[in-house]
């Protein structure tokens, strides 16, 4: 007796439906945690980067401090609610001029900007007084040559600044601050605390609180 055998027995319809549907979901299910994952590395990297400028800025701004320079007939530091100029020694050794440098909050292309304007060298005190009436006139109104001279460091929602006199904290505006030419070092305060607030919905938000003591009186930044 012939015995017959048995044909391979092919899929289904159905079972071939089925099984595109399975594939279809994994799929899926793959692509959101690799989404998810690319999601969280870049956010992991706009946040190091975030904090790397934050760190770069507040350096510049202990730098900048650090070398205040209070020379004769002119101000070494002086805030007017809206931008802090200070004169300070140049950070080029073939230079032994001074330059004055301003640091202001400004509406940059619809955002608040924290900025930094920096002179060239002064070897004159109308070179100075120049350039000290220029950083006060870009804070408000730069021309096109002004703009030259700034960098754009980072959103900022608000700043405010304290000087340490006479063993306490106060505000800038009201701690002795002043515009008029000086010819010692008290025109420099012990202390100054930088209060910065960050704007929302960035890498980082909310308020950081910098203090730089003077080494005029021995201490250290911190």
């Amino acid at each position: 007796m012939q015995e017959h055998k048995a044909l391979p027995r092919g899929f289904t319809l159905v079972e071939l439906l089925v099984a595109i549907a399975i594939l279809a979901l994994l799929a899926v299910v793959s692509w959101r945690g690799l989404d998810g994952m690319v999601r969280s590395q870049t956010q992991t990297g706009e946040r190091t980067d975030a904090l790397l400028t934050l760190q770069t800025v507040l350096d510049q701004w202990g730098t900048d401090l650090d070398a205040l320079e209070p020379l004769p007939g002119t101000t070494a530091l002086a805030w007017d609610g809206q931008v802090l100029r200070l004169t300070r020694r140049s950070a080029r050794a073939d230079d032994a001029g001074a330059i004055v440098v301003a640091w202001a909050r400004r509406n940059v292309d619809g955002t608040d900007q924290w900025l930094r304007w920096q002179s060239p060298p002064v070897a004159t005190r109308e070179q100075w007084r120049q350039a000290w009436e220029g950083a006060a006139q870009w804070a408000r109104s730069p021309d096109a040559a002004a703009r030259q001279r700034e960098t754009v460091l980072l959103p900022l929602a608000d700043w405010q600044l304290f000087f340490y006199r006479e063993g306490a904290w106060a505000n800038a505006l009201s701690s002795g601050a002043t515009n008029t030419p000086t010819t010692a070092n008290t025109s420099v305060p012990e202390g100054v605390r930088l209060v910065l607030t960050l704007p929302d919905g960035g890498a980082y938000a909310g308020v950081i609180t910098r203090d730089w003591v003077s080494p005029l009186v021995g201490g250290n930044k911190s």
